[in-house]
Protein backbone atom coordinates (compact mmCIF):
# COMPACT_ATOMS: atom_id res chain seq x y z
CA UNK A 1 0.00 0.00 0.00
CA UNK A 2 1.79 3.13 -1.24
CA UNK A 3 -0.17 5.40 1.14
CA UNK A 4 1.69 4.02 4.16
CA UNK A 5 4.35 6.40 5.45
CA UNK A 6 7.28 3.95 5.80
CA UNK A 7 9.16 1.96 3.21
CA UNK A 8 11.04 -1.18 4.24
CA UNK A 9 13.63 -2.92 2.14
CA UNK A 10 15.14 -6.21 3.29
CA UNK A 11 18.25 -7.40 1.46
CA UNK A 12 20.08 -10.71 1.88
CA UNK A 13 23.31 -11.74 0.12
CA UNK A 14 21.22 -13.74 -2.38
CA UNK A 15 18.39 -11.34 -3.16
CA UNK A 16 16.19 -8.41 -2.33
CA UNK A 17 13.77 -10.22 -0.02
CA UNK A 18 11.25 -7.45 0.57
CA UNK A 19 10.39 -3.97 -0.66
CA UNK A 20 7.07 -2.58 0.53
CA UNK A 21 5.32 0.15 2.48
CA UNK A 22 4.18 -0.08 6.11
CA UNK A 23 2.63 1.89 8.95
CA UNK A 24 5.07 0.59 11.57
CA UNK A 25 8.00 -1.79 11.83
CA UNK A 26 9.36 -3.67 14.83
CA UNK A 27 13.00 -4.68 14.57
CA UNK A 28 14.85 -7.35 16.57
CA UNK A 29 17.90 -5.41 17.73
CA UNK A 30 20.84 -7.21 19.35
CA UNK A 31 19.73 -5.86 22.75
CA UNK A 32 15.91 -5.92 22.42
CA UNK A 33 13.16 -4.77 20.10
CA UNK A 34 12.83 -1.31 18.55
CA UNK A 35 9.75 0.12 16.90
CA UNK A 36 9.90 2.48 13.95
CA UNK A 37 7.09 4.80 12.90
CA UNK A 38 6.83 7.64 10.38
CA UNK A 39 9.26 10.50 10.92
CA UNK A 40 11.47 8.38 13.19
CA UNK A 41 14.88 9.83 13.95
CA UNK A 42 17.63 8.50 11.73
CA UNK A 43 19.80 5.72 13.16
CA UNK A 44 21.99 2.78 12.27
CA UNK A 45 21.91 -0.30 14.48
CA UNK A 46 22.95 -3.90 14.88
CA UNK A 47 20.17 -6.47 14.54
CA UNK A 48 19.94 -9.71 16.47
CA UNK A 49 18.31 -12.92 15.36
CA UNK A 50 14.57 -12.65 15.88
CA UNK A 51 11.23 -11.50 14.57
CA UNK A 52 10.79 -8.60 12.17
CA UNK A 53 7.17 -7.38 12.24
CA UNK A 54 5.71 -5.14 9.54
CA UNK A 55 2.28 -3.65 10.20
CA UNK A 56 0.12 -2.13 7.50
CA UNK A 57 -3.41 -1.27 8.57
CA UNK A 58 -4.68 -4.29 10.51
CA UNK A 59 -2.31 -6.75 8.78
CA UNK A 60 0.99 -7.78 10.37
CA UNK A 61 3.63 -9.66 8.39
CA UNK A 62 6.28 -11.53 10.36
CA UNK A 63 9.75 -12.71 9.33
CA UNK A 64 12.67 -14.40 11.04
CA UNK A 65 15.85 -12.48 10.35
CA UNK A 66 19.28 -13.71 11.27
CA UNK A 67 20.87 -10.55 12.64
CA UNK A 68 22.56 -7.98 10.44
CA UNK A 69 22.24 -4.21 10.35
CA UNK A 70 19.48 -1.65 9.93
CA UNK A 71 19.54 1.93 8.70
CA UNK A 72 16.58 4.24 9.22
CA UNK A 73 16.48 7.59 7.42
CA UNK A 74 13.73 9.72 5.84
CA UNK A 75 10.98 7.11 6.39
CA UNK A 76 13.02 4.35 4.73
CA UNK A 77 14.11 1.30 6.73
CA UNK A 78 16.95 -0.67 5.11
CA UNK A 79 17.62 -4.10 6.61
CA UNK A 80 20.77 -6.01 5.61
CA UNK A 81 20.64 -9.56 6.93
CA UNK A 82 22.19 -12.92 6.08
CA UNK A 83 18.73 -14.54 6.05
CA UNK A 84 15.08 -13.50 5.99
CA UNK A 85 12.39 -16.19 6.22
CA UNK A 86 8.60 -15.76 6.51
CA UNK A 87 7.63 -16.62 10.09
CA UNK A 88 5.20 -19.27 8.86
CA UNK A 89 8.21 -21.23 7.55
CA UNK A 90 9.91 -21.26 10.98
CA UNK A 91 8.64 -24.18 13.04
CA UNK A 92 9.39 -25.35 16.56
CA UNK A 93 10.95 -28.48 15.06
CA UNK A 94 13.33 -26.43 12.91
CA UNK A 95 14.25 -24.28 15.91
CA UNK A 96 14.90 -27.37 18.03
CA UNK A 97 17.05 -28.88 15.29
CA UNK A 98 19.04 -25.63 15.07
CA UNK A 99 19.51 -25.67 18.86
CA UNK A 100 20.68 -29.29 18.84
CA UNK A 101 23.15 -28.55 16.05
CA UNK A 102 24.39 -25.41 17.82
CA UNK A 103 24.95 -27.21 21.10
CA UNK A 104 26.94 -29.89 19.27
CA UNK A 105 29.41 -27.35 17.90
CA UNK A 106 32.90 -27.47 19.43
CA UNK A 107 33.91 -24.81 21.92
CA UNK A 108 37.58 -25.45 22.63
CA UNK A 109 38.80 -21.92 21.79
CA UNK A 110 37.44 -18.38 21.70
CA UNK A 111 36.53 -18.43 17.99
CA UNK A 112 34.62 -21.70 18.36
CA UNK A 113 32.86 -20.45 21.50
CA UNK A 114 31.77 -17.30 19.65
CA UNK A 115 30.47 -19.33 16.69
CA UNK A 116 28.60 -21.67 19.04
CA UNK A 117 27.16 -18.74 20.98
CA UNK A 118 25.87 -17.08 17.78
CA UNK A 119 24.34 -20.37 16.62
CA UNK A 120 22.55 -20.81 19.96
CA UNK A 121 21.25 -17.22 19.80
CA UNK A 122 20.00 -17.91 16.25
CA UNK A 123 18.17 -21.05 17.44
CA UNK A 124 16.62 -19.12 20.34
CA UNK A 125 15.44 -16.40 17.94
CA UNK A 126 13.91 -19.06 15.70
CA UNK A 127 12.13 -20.58 18.72
CA UNK A 128 10.65 -17.18 19.67
CA UNK A 129 9.40 -16.63 16.12
CA UNK A 130 7.94 -20.15 15.97
CA UNK A 131 6.11 -19.66 19.28
CA UNK A 132 4.64 -16.30 18.13
CA UNK A 133 3.49 -17.86 14.86
CA UNK A 134 1.38 -20.35 16.80
CA UNK A 135 -0.71 -17.52 18.26
CA UNK A 136 -0.99 -15.13 15.31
Amino acid sequence: MADSPLRIMVVTPERSALDEHADSITLPMFDGERGVFASHAAFVGQLGPGELRIRTGTETKRYFIDGGFVQVARNVVNVLTPRAVPAADVTAAKAEQARTEAEALPSTNNAERETRSRAIARAQGMARVASHTLYS
